[in-house]
């Protein structure tokens, strides 16, 4: 769907609200609290406000958390008294509980998810969902910052970056190409049109510029390639046997840019055998191409040149429960904070191919119902990785026309946290994850809601056969009628 010019004006007005609100806080010289998701597109965008308070000369401190619930709004309450709170990526969906918790307090959200509730007396609240724009393609969390950053200095303009960081994190690459549209296409134009980004369009392998082909190759699990991704040996035996390219030279390693188009065009051939060899459709294979996103200002064989393996190292900080490093990075550390993020980054990569292969090593881990995937993650898959976990396997197993839930136990707590995604054609059937999600969780004593084509939930252990029951019931209606009729 078209973005609207008027709509964009609408959104922009908020973020200038919100924009002025910020200006007359730090002229108080009073701290602002910003707290935010940990994925990469909050801590893209707790990066962008952070870097823009800077600039400014504010006081802040930024807490990040896993998700948003009454204890972290009790404590932001209680601990945290401050003249502003900035909430990023997340709040949306929790507008009642921030207005009993906060209530005469000031406060701004900058989010992307579904609002569910009204929002509060005197926060100001800016999401595309306000202005009829879809916040899970057309906008992330860190692009509704950036909105604001411009709207508090036009030189934040170099923000725009990190913005398409996070919206590539966000996976809202899902127009032609693979590509960022909607309100996320002006922000990838700033940043084109300031000379730090490059746009082309070419394979989609992790470590594009940074990794020698075969590892490359070893380390792409979106999509996840069967007996090759993780698999390093395998990886350059294909490479050689399948698709007669020698990884190395003389002394030196190929990486993926140095290949002629020729040679790509042989080793996607290979990849779309060997995909469709494993039961996989093509629509696997042609994920492997798409719109590449090159940080010109960023040195060259470094994780943060490519702007998808910049949002993946920014998962990693995250997952792997490091996400101050994350946000220093997106503030601009080029030393002892990426230094020590990439190395989480090494870390999550091994974990993400052991989940998969536990899940793919025995039969019933990943169980096909009538109108869902059913994920079991157990004890094994950490609730940190779960949704990293649904996102791979959302373009990996055969059939699309079923969404995924996938869950796990998280630790201590008596719950599961669970993490669902459909791809695009079953949501332009009417499907709503996250309005699903939210219904079935709140009828087991749970807590749900997300986006259209990807949500979340915790919901207690005890309940959770009854609720994915219940969600494979809410998926079926759905698609048949288009609608829950209320």
């Amino acid at each position: 769907m078209t973005v609207k010019k008027e709509q964009i004006n609408d959104l922009l007005k908020s973020a200038s609200e919100a924009a002025s609100l910020i200006h007359e806080c730090v002229d108080e010289e009073r701290t602002i609290h910003v707290a935010s998701h940990y994925d990469a597109d909050g801590l893209a965008a707790a990066g962008v406000i952070g870097k823009c308070l800077v600039r400014l000369g504010g006081r802040f401190r930024v807490r990040i958390e896993r998700w948003l619930d009454k204890k972290v709004v009790d404590e932001i309450a209680t601990t945290e008294k401050t003249a502003l709170t900035i909430l990023t990526d997340f709040g949306s969906g929790d507008l009642n509980l921030l207005g009993e918790g906060l209530s005469n307090r000031r406060a701004i959200i900058l989010d992307h998810h579904q609002p569910v509730g009204e929002t509060p007396t005197g926060f100001i609240h800016v999401n595309p969902h306000l202005h009829g724009i879809d916040g899970s393609r057309d906008l992330s969390g860190a692009g509704v910052a950036y909105l604001v950053a411009k709207s508090l200095d036009e030189t934040n303009v170099d923000l725009a970056c990190v913005a398409t960081v996070g919206a590539l994190g966000d996976l809202q690459d899902k127009y032609e190409h693979r590509g960022l549209g909607g309100v996320n296409e002006t922000i990838v134009e700033d940043a084109v049109n300031s000379g730090l980004l490059k746009l082309e369009n070419d394979l989609l392998f992790f470590g594009r510029e940074t990794r020698p082909i075969h590892k490359a190759l070893a380390l792409t699990t979106n999509p996840f390639i069967p007996s090759i991704s993780g698999e390093e040996d395998a990886s350059y035996a294909f490479l050689v046997q399948r698709v007669g390219i020698k990884p190395k030279i003389k002394e030196k390693w190929l990486a993926l840019r140095d290949l002629s188009e020729e040679e790509k065009k042989r080793l996607f051939s290979a990849l779309a055998d060997h995909l469709a060899s494993k039961g996989l459709s093509s629509d696997t294979a042609l994920s492997l191409i798409g719109n590449v996103y090159t940080l010109a200002q960023e040195e060259p064989w470094t994780q943060l040149r490519d702007a998808r393996e910049f949002a993946v190292l920014l998962n990693a900080t995250g997952r792997m429960e490091k996400p101050s490093l994350g946000v220093a990075v997106c503030m601009g550390d080029r030393a002892t904070a990426l230094e020590q993020a990439s190395n989480a980054l090494e870390e999550y990569r091994r974990t993400i191919t052991k989940c998969l292969n536990w899940l793919y090593e025995k039969p019933g881990r990943i169980r096909e119902l009538e109108s869902i995937y059913v994920v079991r993650g157990g004890n094994f898959i950490h609730e940190n990785m779960i949704g990293t976990v649904s996102s791979i396997l959302s373009t990996s197993l055969p059939k699309h026309e079923k969404p995924i839930i996938a869950y796990s136990v998280v630790s201590g707590e008596g719950l599961v946290k669970v993490s669902a995604r459909a791809l695009d054609t079953l949501t332009a059937r009417g499907l709503n994850l996250g309005e699903i999600l939210r219904i079935a969780a709140e009828k087991h004593s749970g807590k749900g809601g997300g986006h259209d084509v990807a949500a979340g939930a915790q919901v207690p252990i005890k309940n959770m056969k009854p609720f994915v029951e219940l969600v494979g019931e809410l998926v079926k209606k759905w698609l048949e009628e288009k609608s829950l009729g209320g």
